[in-house]
């Protein structure tokens, strides 16, 4: 693969914001950090994942005691995010519909990710759907509460999930919302994500990070040598793609 140049990566920035102005229309407003967080609370999902979060604090606080190597939780979580971010996102957001004789075999996920794509200014279908985090959550307790040796180690888990979790709504929110990048790191999540829903939904699909789990998997292409897709907006819709 060429190595990318300032050129080709102001090349690629001018077709990605043609693309989004043809898509999408003009952006309405800059919004402040501030304002977006105000925002971002207004949704179900923050408020039920900050609820588990808390919970599990304060049962952590409560059980009190354990070992030093707890700590090696939330940074093995850390760790394999990106690729749990990437196979979530290819193998299930993305998933095409399948047929089982008369049954078709449809999750919620991936038909509320496909309404995402189509309309990637709607707030409320960044979420998790709540209907998904009402099983999902209690799943995670039970999870834990089996995986691991003892009460505050499984308190420790479910600190670092629902803490994963929060951060990864708070980004992906923040990535579709009315907030200009400032700092490098965010710039390059915000433009690779983009890049994932304005150019090709084929590529792109790490969404807390840039250039990790893509690279990988070879999934982070460089942009000038990428055609707009015409699915973009439309999963699945045509036939052999």
């Amino acid at each position: 693969m060429t190595k990318s140049t300032p050129e080709i990566e102001e090349l690629a920035a001018q077709r990605l914001a043609a693309d989004e102005q043809r898509i999408t229309g003009p952006r309405r407003t800059n919004i402040s950090l501030g304002q977006a967080w105000s925002s971002f609370w207004r949704h179900p999902s923050p408020w039920m994942l900050g609820s588990c979060l808390l919970a599990a604090l304060v049962g952590r606080v409560v059980v009190g005691g354990g070992a030093w190597w707890e700590l090696v939780v939330p940074v093995g979580l850390v760790a394999v995010l990106p690729v749990v971010e990437w196979v979530v996102h290819v193998g299930i957001l993305h998933w095409r519909p399948r047929h089982l004789g008369p049954v078709t075999v449809d999750p919620l996920l991936a038909r509320k990710h496909r309404a995402h794509h189509a309309d990637p200014r709607a707030i409320p279908l960044v979420f998790v759907p709540w209907q998904v985090e009402l099983w999902l959550f209690p799943a995670y307790a039970v999870v834990a509460w089996r995986v691991m040796p003892t009460t505050a180690s499984t308190f420790t888990l479910l600190v670092a999930v629902f803490a994963i979790m929060s951060f990864y709504e708070w980004t992906h929110y923040l990535l579709h919302s009315d907030y200009r990048p400032r700092s490098r790191w965010y710039r390059a999540v915000w433009r690779n994500h983009r890049l994932h829903h304005y150019k090709s939904e084929h590529y792109w699909f790490t969404v807390t990070s840039a250039g990790t789990a893509d690279r990988l998997f070879g999934t982070y292409p460089d942009p000038a040598t990428v055609e707009t897709s015409p699915t973009v907006r439309a999963l699945h819709s045509r036939e052999g793609r």
